[in-house]
């Protein structure tokens, strides 16, 4: 199952380092085929720390799941942005994100929400000169034949 072309993967790549580029948060998009368990942000805890989004310095990790196959998604921050956006925030990027995923443009949608998390983080934790790429800005994969 091929996912993202080459260029939609460098579309979501750039996304991510442009927003990264101002603040000190971190961003990953993990895409599998099929959410193993039942519910999409269950599985998104997991990924979470499977990743280790849940080790930045200041607990500004964002991760952005998709299931493909399931039409699935969620959003998840750590605590340390969680604090400072709310419940409110995550729900204004889950909207934006289902209009776009349903419209089918599910890259469009991914980038847009990126840019809007980019945003709160570089607010809440701007970048600092010593700041170091703590999570790598490439796309992970799971169970993705």
């Amino acid at each position: 199952m091929k996912v993202f072309s080459e260029a939609e993967k460098n579309r979501i790549t750039s996304a991510i380092h442009n927003a990264e580029l101002k603040t000190s948060g971190e961003i990953k998009v993990h895409v599998e085929a099929h959410c193993p368990i039942d519910s999409p942000i269950e599985r998104a805890k997991e990924v979470f720390l499977l990743l280790s989004l849940d080790h930045t310095a200041l607990r500004n990790g964002v991760l952005f799941y998709l299931s493909i196959s399931d039409r699935q998604f969620a959003i998840l921050g750590d605590q340390g942005i969680h604090e400072k956006v709310g419940s409110d925030f995550w729900e204004e990027e889950k909207k934006l994100m289902l209009e776009y995923l349903q419209s089918g443009n599910t890259v469009e949608g991914l980038s847009l929400a990126i840019e809007m998390a980019g945003e709160a983080l570089r607010k809440h934790f701007p970048y600092q000169s010593d700041d170091v790429n703590e999570i790598s800005n490439d796309i992970s994969f799971g169970n993705i034949k």
